[in-house]
């Protein structure tokens, strides 16, 4: 059971919700102004004969009066405002922050789970909960849901947005479309439990006031949040085809003395012109605000169990956190997937909520695995899980997201240093691996000194087939969710495969140096997609405008660190090795050839892999004897032929490694480098030979000769 919220304030707002005074209401109840501020203050409370007189005067019933759970129904009623026109006549046609996202399910999934996990209750150590929900609504369900969202008041409003040529105008006007055409119309929530929910004051600073009344307002607390732009929140609207979403919010600290049921809807328009007014965008779903102009503004407002029903807003538990119903919600990459496939058509999507299910579960696995893995005493800090409705009916059961099945050897990983049970070598397979590697934190903007130097942790273990593509490493920060998944270049082909994690800032655990300090500058690092780190205008403007340099030493770092944890005994061969070694020749033959130039580089081993589409890969490495640095060197790639001339094969993708870069299709090394890598990929529109059935021959170029080796 809820519990009720204080008579005193409960009563001044109905009082204001009733347009009511404290002299009407003494003299409808029979007692004197003195008494109703007594309640008020909450230095006096009524008598029961009292209470009944006072429930007849707010015309509600007596259950109201005693339980004050909630508002009474006198007053004034629930609502759409819509912002006026600017009275300058400006206009805006759209809401720019929902154009900086893709209506994708996949960036909504990061995006929301991302404020989740920022909003979590960490005081009691459990994760926060997030619970995503399809449902595709038809027939009469339908038809009840518009009337529960006042349709009839919102229709022209729509009508007037969708006749605009205006990207946002073409987008309103395909899911009114869809929606009449073929009666149905998806609804996306979004649950998180153990969350703070949406507290403050309707417009004041606060969390409700950042998501509901604002634009670019992140109120994020703590260094470790992902979000820092306040944009994330936009992919709720972006993925709405009708601009709707509504918001149920149970509170984890009490605003008016209330915590469960808050509930309000916004609604993102470009301007139009509806009955001859002129209207600005936005929209609110909510109750007109007293103490506003002619009491027109809508605030939220503590709804009854039966409209949360209604709105299909209704929560598992009275555990703090919101609820947001996305309505009218597509997934654009679905619906692509829907017409690339055989037959496909966009009018027949049937199953295009069954492809957001599982485009929901896909994403969620691949940015958030890290987040759903606990170990060490320690519970994850996330759980999630995805469902399809239709009609109140399951079409696919409620899904759990399984990080040891999305993402295995990197949730092994992690795992195992979560329970400290990583080792210096790897020897077996599912060992786990753990170092450390040095980020220089620059210089705050106006300081000398450099912060420090934290030692993020790099894990290391064999690749298994469910994580997808190998020899990759994935970075986070203290939230755990992944911001950079790259490859890791110049690996010699006798590798095993294998997935590395690294972990900054304070998810590189509490003796972490200088973790916070690390926090904030990768933080600053990263673009509003939360997607790599890199120059950032934040970044330029906190910190020295060099900081960026310190991101890509990390990243030479951690590749160096892998090298040497992945390295493995092998015999040296010219021709590389396992199923490679009869089709790739290092040079023309199986002789070094003499050179005249003591200082001539000589390409000393090369490695080669062959790509999804047909490409080559070869990775070369090059000893340069003293002096030799001043040479410029052209890699030839060709094919290996019996007898002939070798055809020669363009390169599609030519660059330096380590230690030299490339100009003009020439290698030019680093002053007194000892040893350089390169990396090539070859054109296979250039082959004349189906690269399965052929081998491969690189040759370096210098000057007027060939050195080859």
């Amino acid at each position: 059971m809820e519990a009720a919220e204080d008579f005193g304030p409960w009563l001044a707002r109905q009082l204001k919700l009733a347009d009511m005074t404290q002299t009407e209401l003494a003299q409808a109840v029979e007692v004197t102004r003195a008494a109703v501020s007594a309640w008020i203050t909450g230095r006096a409370a009524p008598r029961p004969e009292t209470i009944e007189r006072i429930a007849m005067a707010l015309n509600t019933d007596l259950a109201t009066v005693h339980t004050r759970t909630t508002d009474t129904q006198a007053g004034l009623p629930v609502g759409w405002y819509h912002r006026p026109g600017h009275a300058d006549g400006g206009r805006e046609l759209g809401n720019a922050a929902a154009f900086a996202f893709d209506a994708d399910v996949e960036v909504l999934a990061r995006e929301t789970c991302q404020n989740s996990l920022d909003e979590r209750l960490a005081a009691n150590g459990q994760p926060v909960r997030v619970r995503y929900t399809l449902h595709e609504l038809t027939g009469e369900m339908l038809a009840r849901f518009r009337e529960a969202i006042q349709w009839d008041d919102l229709f022209p409003h729509y009508e007037a947005a969708a006749a605009q040529e205006q990207k946002v105008g073409r987008v309103i006007d395909a899911g009114l479309r869809d929606m009449y055409e073929h009666d149905r119309l998806v609804l996306l929530r979004v649950d998180d439990y153990n969350a703070a929910g949406l507290t403050g004051d309707d417009y004041e600073d606060g969390r409700f006031a950042a998501v509901v009344r604002r634009q670019l307002d992140s109120h994020k607390s703590g260094s470790s949040a992902g979000g820092s732009y306040g944009l994330g929140k936009a992919t709720l609207w972006a993925t709405s085809r009708l601009g709707l979403v509504l918001m149920n919010s149970t509170l984890s600290e009490p605003h008016e003395g209330r915590t469960e049921r808050r509930l309000i809807g916004r609604l993102d328009l470009p301007w139009r012109q509806v009955h001859g007014k002129s209207w600005a965008g936005p929209a609110w779903l909510g109750r007109p605000d007293p103490n506003s102009p002619g009491a027109s503004v809508a605030r939220s407002w503590w709804a009854d169990e039966e409209t949360v029903e209604s709105l299909h807003l209704k929560r598992k538990s009275g555990e703090p956190g919101t609820s947001f119903l996305i309505v009218g919600a597509h997934d654009v990459a679905s619906l692509a997937d829907a017409s690339a496939a055989p037959g496909g058509d966009e009018g027949e999507d049937d199953d295009s909520i069954q492809r957001m299910h599982h485009r929901l579960v896909r994403a969620l696995g691949k940015n958030f695995w890290a987040a759903m893995t606990g170990g060490g005493g320690q519970l994850p800090l996330l759980e999630v899980s995805v469902r399809t409705m239709r009609n109140g009916d399951e079409v696919l059961e409620e899904k759990r997201v399984d990080p040891t099945v999305t993402q295995p050897s990197r949730t092994r990983a992690l795992k195992a240093f979560l329970d400290g049970t990583t080792v210096e070598q790897l020897t077996e397979f599912g060992q786990v691996v753990a170092t450390t590697v040095p980020l220089g934190l620059p210089a705050r903007d106006g300081d000398r000194a450099s912060l420090g130097e934290h030692r993020a942790v790099l894990l290391v273990t064999d690749a298994e087939d469910a994580d997808g593509k190998p020899n990759r490493v994935t970075a986070m920060r203290g939230n755990r969710m992944t911001v950079r998944d790259a490859a890791v270049p110049g690996l010699p082909l006798s590798v095993n495969p294998f997935q590395a994690v690294l972990l900054t800032g304070t998810a590189a655990g509490p003796e972490a140096p200088f973790a916070a300090e690390a926090e904030a500058f990768l933080r600053a690092a990263e673009p509003p997609e939360h997607n790599k780190w890199g120059q950032t205008e934040e970044l330029t403007l906190s910190y020295s405008r060099s900081a960026y340099r310190r991101i890509a030493s990390l990243t030479r770092e951690t590749n160096a660190a892998i090298k040497v944890l992945v390295a493995r005994p092998k015999r040296r061969s010219k021709a590389g090795g396992g199923r490679l070694a009869q089709k790739l020749a290092v040079g023309a033959g199986t002789k070094k050839r003499r050179l005249s130039a003591a200082t001539l580089p000589v390409l000393e081993e090369l490695d080669a892999q062959v790509l999804d589409g047909g490409a080559w890969q070869v990775i070369g490495e090059i000893r340069i004897p003293t002096g030799g640095d001043t040479w410029q060197l052209v890699p030839v790639a060709k094919f290996d032929v019996r007898s002939g001339p070798r055809p020669t094969i363009a390169w599609a993708e030519l660059v330096g490694v380590d230690n030299c870069q490339v100009v003009d299709g020439a290698l030019r090394f680093s002053d007194r480098a000892r040893s350089a890598t390169f990396r090539g990929v070859t054109d296979p529109t250039t082959h004349a030979v189906r690269t399965s059935l052929s081998g491969l021959v690189v040759e370096l170029r210098a000057g007027e000769g060939e050195a080859r080796s």
